[in-house]
C-alpha cells in the first residue's frame, strides 16, 4: 500500500513539473510574439518598439549601400557600433554639485546613467589633482544608440543656431565621426530654466566603415546634414 502511494506521489510531482514547464514555454513564446523587450538594470524587461532609425537602416539604407558598392552580403554594409558622449565639468573642482547637474542632464539626454571621469594626473597650473572628477561620459550601444542617433539628427541638430551643415573634417580616417556641440540646450530633454549654464559636449559616432568616404556615406543616408565637400574646401582655402 505504501509503495503504491509513493509511486502515485511521484507521478503527480512529475505531472506538475511537466505542466509548469509547458506553461513557462507558452509564456515565453507569447512574450516573444508580442514584441521586442529590453532588460533594465534591475532585471525587469520593458517592451518597446524597434527604433525608427534602426528599422530604416535595415529596410532602406542597407539595400541602397549594397547596390551602390555592389555588395553581395548585407553584413558587408557598415553600421553603427557605438556612440560615446562626453561632457567636461571643469568647474566641479570648485562646486561638486555642478558635476551632479551635468550628470543628470546627460542622463536625460541619452537615457543612460553616465560614468564619472576623473583626472589621471595632477596639473598645478589648472588646480587639478589626480583622482578629481572632471567630466561625465556615456557609451551607448544597441537600441539606445539608435534612438539617440535618431533624436540627434531629427531634433537636436536642427535647433543649432545659424546652422549651415556639419563639418566633414570631423572624421578620424577610420570611418568614425567626432562632433562637438557648444551647448546641451539643443536637446529638448534639458529644461532651460533649471539648467545653470551652457555646457559643450563631444559626440563620437563609431562605425564599422573601413574609411571616411564610406563612413560619411553611411551617416548621410541616415540623415546627417554634412556640408558639401567643395564648399568645405573653398571655406578652408579662404581662411588660409
Amino acid at each position: 500500500m505504501a509503495e503504491k502511494e509513493k509511486n502515485a506521489a511521484e507521478v503527480e510531482r512529475a505531472a506538475k513539473k511537466a505542466l509548469a514547464a509547458k506553461k513557462a514555454g507558452l509564456e515565453a513564446k507569447a512574450a516573444k510574439a508580442s514584441g521586442p523587450a529590453i532588460q533594465t538594470s534591475d532585471g525587469r524587461e520593458v517592451k518597446h518598439e524597434t527604433p525608427r532609425l534602426k528599422k530604416s537602416y535595415k529596410e532602406t539604407i542597407v539595400p541602397a549601400l549594397m547596390e551602390k558598392y555592389e555588395l553581395k552580403n548585407p553584413f558587408q554594409v557598415p553600421s553603427l557600433e557605438k556612440i560615446v558622449v562626453n561632457i567636461g565639468v571643469s568647474d566641479a573642482r570648485d562646486n561638486i554639485q555642478n558635476l551632479d547637474v551635468a550628470r543628470e542632464e546627460l542622463a536625460m539626454i541619452t537615457g543612460q546613467w553616465p560614468q564619472v571621469r576623473k583626472a589621471s594626473k595632477s596639473i598645478s597650473n589648472f588646480k587639478l589633482r589626480e583622482g578629481m572628477p572632471i567630466g561625465v561620459r556615456v557609451t551607448l550601444r544597441g537600441d539606445r544608440m539608435w534612438e539617440f542617433m535618431d533624436r540627434l539628427i531629427s531634433t537636436a541638430i536642427p535647433r543649432i543656431r545659424d546652422f549651415r551643415g556639419l563639418e566633414p573634417r570631423g572624421f578620424d580616417g577610420h570611418g568614425n565621426y567626432n562632433l562637438g556641440l557648444k551647448e546641451q540646450l539643443i536637446f529638448p530633454e534639458v529644461n532651460v530654466e533649471k539648467s545653470p549654464k551652457q555646457r559643450g559636449m563631444n559626440i563620437t559616432v563609431v562605425t564599422s566603415a573601413v574609411n571616411d568616404e564610406i563612413g560619411m556615406d553611411l551617416l548621410r543616408h541616415m540623415g546627417m546634414p554634412f556640408k558639401q565637400v567643395q564648399e568645405a574646401e573653398t571655406a578652408a582655402a579662404g581662411r588660409n
